[in-house]
């Protein structure tokens, strides 16, 4: 297989075109070290330079500016944090841009004085939000003793007022079990209220020989039983009340009120809900026993004094604690959110300048270091045209630099094939995605974007003609495109950047749905009569169940189909037929265009014998099947076929069936039946053509092959052989100027000549192509259907939503009339101009991917991708 030298053929072209990807060279920069940084800096703002990784064999970690990579990740990893705390703190960000700063080419110490900066203010916050979380946690135990503290001092009071009336009774009351009387009833039985609840009770508990004070403070008496009591999440509550039941066999006394209000735990994301409880136990061992299984199930415990009085003041001093302690908090919150402002006004600088650092040196961990000249070397792929705008970066990043040594930029002559480069705007952008988006053209091969740009929003107006229909889509395509700066925002929401980024696309989809549209003379399933009928109904005869023919008078309708049609009972049958026949005639015609396209891609790459053995083949094989239908179809068109002579005898027989003449020309050759037959000679003309079908097929499969073989044996015979060089740039031993002379080229990456497989491959080629000529044009036939299935959507919608409300009559019309336009027009934008809209748009992709691009396009090559600064913030942007 032959190879290109892309150095030499490439030229100096001095336009660029979206016919072809732009001519690439591979360049060579010798960059002195005090100048790499300004130097990327200067070439990422430009985004010029595809950069090739010189240093694959060495690890990411081991490379030479790693250390600066990590710092700039660890400053990135600073504003994240600053940036996570101004979003908590509901802290606006300005969308201030200190474009001076962030464009301009920044020294090393305008990259520490940031640094500096940004760790200062962590420090600041980071202390101001550890202060805080304290002070949070300190403020909780304060509420939550609060808490305890009154639901203590409530219980005792509670089991005081009982203890007094047992004791008035019998004198003291003595907790010993059941069946001792009324005397030895239970201090506090299980009760259950709606906001305090117990399990147990004292008696259970044998709390013998219970001893009351006799005073009685603020907070209740003071009672000498042996307790504990913290707060616990209320969804563990009932797991604290089973396992200290079945713990402590009954022998406790347990009671709870749940917090009305939930507590900010600054150890949780969301408010919890707790509740406040106490638990009697006898004995030492037993409290224990439950201050374990309190702890292990997340309860706070807190220390609550027996006396009445010392609660009292415990009490008072945890209200006014909790006082201090909010203002304290209050005063913290205003310093934080003050300093997170202040950074929020920068942020947005800095994360920029720290991603284009932070690329900067991931690219310069891409070149190679010569240590002998102290200069980094790189290499990389540019548009042949962008070498004097990348010379002049160079010379700016000297510059900057202060330095008097430039940077030296070579041509390298390579075999390697380059990427691909399609310079787009934002019109053609999206038509380029849709190629891309099924395969990127080889460098120098023809690119199909070109005539996607018309081609494709043409089929899909076959599909979607409504002059309606594409009013409004165009009308909605139209105001994204004027408007498309104050709308770019939604470029980045993921569902509407779609329909933004394709607004030229969508566009022109409606501009050419309106131009079909007139030409079928549809307006929302109903008729444009612009210009007079050339069909006149007659008014004497009809009426209702009665079927009446039209005249033909002696003009023709100007433009499209005549609007008589519309009110006519065989309308489908005629708009079946003709738009039938115009997809054919409309697919052979695109798909010829695909073969033709062959012609510049075999000059360009100069091989004449995909012209003589491939094109030309395949070109006649098609004309003479289909190319031939479309014939017949345009020849039934343009004949009347009831026409008469001067003796009123009609000239034809009838209209032949083109598909029975096209099945038969296979079936019969040689023999056109007396239906069928258009001209004279027709039957001699189809056996040519079918023969000269039958020749393509052997000549598509065996000459070029054959040809490839007889030139190969012509070179092996002639004592030529496979040649191959490995030549590298030497940085140690030669000079600079010999080092620019010297080219690195690759080993050439080509097969040995195998007969066998250019054989199989030439096979599976022809097979396809005689196979695909046959499905692809049929495929060609979904225009009409779609039109169709469009047309009659839209038909229905109108006689069954809107159209009953125009009949009606009455005082309620009016009401009517607005709920029935409001229905059909929802329903047209929904179904049938989105719904209907995305099945056309898919179609008519199916259509340029399979039944187009496999005529002509290989699809193989690899996009090129510059380093950009611009890229790099937008792909931060998305992540």
């Amino acid at each position: 297989m032959p190879t290109r030298n892309w150095g030499l053929l490439r030229g100096r072209p001095k336009t660029t075109s979206i016919f072809r990807s732009e001519v690439m060279s591979l360049i060579q920069l010798y960059i002195p070290s005090d100048v790499a940084r300004f130097t990327v800096s200067q070439l990422g703002e430009m985004g010029l330079v595809q950069f090739r990784d010189l240093n694959g064999d060495v690890s990411a970690f081991q490379r030479s500016f790693v250390n600066d990579v990590r710092r700039f990740d660890e400053i990135e990893r600073k504003l994240r944090y600053l940036h996570k705390q101004i979003e908590l703190n509901d802290v606006d960000v300005y969308e201030f841009m200190d474009e001076e700063f962030v464009g301009s080419s920044r020294g090393p110490r305008d990259i520490d004085d940031m640094e500096e900066r940004i760790n200062a203010h962590e420090s600041r916050v980071l202390k101001l939000t550890a202060a805080y979380k304290n002070l949070q946690l300190n403020q909780l135990e304060l509420i939550e003793n609060k808490y305890v503290l009154e639901e203590v001092s409530s219980l005792f009071t509670e089991i005081s007022g009982r203890q007094g009336g047992v004791g008035g009774q019998s004198g003291r009351g003595h907790a010993s079990g059941s069946g001792r009387g009324q005397d030895a009833a239970p201090l506090l039985t299980r009760a259950d209220t709606s906001s305090r609840r117990s399990i147990g009770s004292l008696d259970a508990a044998r709390v013998g020989d219970l001893e009351a004070d006799i005073g009685v403070g603020g907070m209740g008496r003071d009672i000498n039983v042996g307790f504990i009591a913290g707060v616990i999440s209320r969804d563990r509550i009932a797991t604290l009340e089973r396992v200290l039941w079945r713990s402590l066999r009954g022998n406790m006394f347990l009671n709870y009120v749940d917090i009305e209000d939930p507590i900010n735990d600054p150890n949780m994301e969301e408010p919890v809900y707790k509740s406040a409880f106490i638990v009697f136990a006898h004995g030492a061992s037993l409290r224990d026993r439950a201050t374990k299984i309190a702890e292990s199930l997340g309860a706070t415990l807190y220390q609550v004094d027996n006396s009445a009085e010392r609660r009292q003041e415990d009490l008072i001093d945890t209200m006014s604690r909790l006082d201090d302690m909010q203002h304290i908090l209050e005063n913290n919150s205003v310093a934080r959110i003050n300093e997170l402002t202040s950074v929020s006004e920068q942020i947005n600088t800095w994360y920029t300048v720290v991603r284009k650092e932070k690329a900067i040196y991931h690219t310069l961990n891409l070149f190679n270091y010569d240590a002998n000249r102290n200069c980094l070397i790189a290499e990389g792929w540019s548009a042949t045209n962008d070498i004097p705008a990348i010379q002049s970066a160079l010379h700016l990043a000297t510059e900057d630099a202060g330095s008097n040594v430039p940077t030296v930029l070579q041509e390298l002559r390579t075999t390697k094939e380059p990427p691909t480069f399609i310079r787009t705007n934002k019109f053609t952008d999206g038509f380029q995605n849709i190629v891309d988006a099924y395969g990127v053209p080889k460098a120098g091969e023809v690119n199909p974007g070109l005539f996607t740009c018309i081609t494709f929003p043409f089929l899909f107006a076959l599909m979607f003609g409504d002059l309606g229909h594409g009013f409004l889509m165009t009308l909605c395509a139209a105001l994204l495109c004027i408007y498309e700066k104050k709308l770019a925002w939604l470029a980045k929401d993921e569902s509407m950047r779609m329909f933004y980024t394709g607004r030229y696309i969508v566009l022109l989809m409606g501009i050419f749905s309106m131009f079909t549209g007139l030409l079928y003379n549809d307006i929302f399933s109903r008729a444009l009569g612009i210009f007079a009928s050339g069909w006149a109904w007659p008014t004497d005869k009809g009426g209702e169940g009665i079927t009446v023919e039209a005249t033909k008078l002696s003009h023709v309708y100007p433009i499209g189909i005549d609007p008589a049609w519309h009110h006519a009972s065989n309308s489908l049958l005629f708009t079946n037929s003709y738009k039938m026949k115009m997809s054919i005639v409309l697919g052979v015609i695109h798909m010829t265009l695909g073969i033709c396209l062959q012609v510049p891609n075999a000059l360009h790459f100069k091989k004449r014998i995909n012209i003589l053995h491939v094109f030309i083949p395949q070109i006649i094989f098609l004309f003479s099947i289909f190319g031939y239908l479309v014939f017949a179809i345009l020849f039934k068109w343009s004949t009347d076929w009831y026409a008469r002579d001067a003796s009123g005898d009609l000239t034809h027989v009838s209209p032949p069936s083109l598909l029975n003449m096209l099945i038969y020309m296979f079936l019969s050759p040689g023999n056109v039946s007396d239906s069928d037959r258009m001209f004279r000679g027709q039957a001699a003309l189809q056996t040519f053509l079918l023969l000269l079908a039958l020749v393509c097929v052997p000549w598509m499969l065996l000459v070029k092959p054959l040809i490839l073989r007889r030139e190969h044996q012509k070179i092996i015979s002639e004592g030529y052989g496979r040649i191959s060089s490995h030549v590298r740039v030497s940085t140690e031993s030669e000079g600079l100027g010999g080092a620019v002379v010297v080219a690195e080229q690759e080993e050439m990456e080509e097969d040995d000549f195998d007969f066998a497989d250019i054989m199989i491959n030439q096979s599976i080629h022809t097979i396809e192509f005689c196979l695909n000529s046959i499905s692809n044009t049929a495929s060609y036939l979904r225009l009409w259907a779609l039109s169709l299935a469009h047309a009659q959507l839209s038909e229905v919608l109108w006689t069954m939503t809107f159209l009953p409300t125009l009949k009606m009559s009455g005082a309620l019309q009016p009401v009517a009339v607005m709920c029935g336009f409001a229905v059909w027009f929802v329903l047209t934008f929904s179904i049938l101009i989105g719904m209907e809209g995305l099945s056309a748009f898919l179609h008519a992709l199916r259509l340029h991917w399979v039944e187009f691009n496999n005529k002509f396009y290989d699809g193989t090559g690899v996009k090129f991708e510059p380093f950009s600064f611009k890229a790099v913030l937008d792909s931060a942007e998305e992540q």
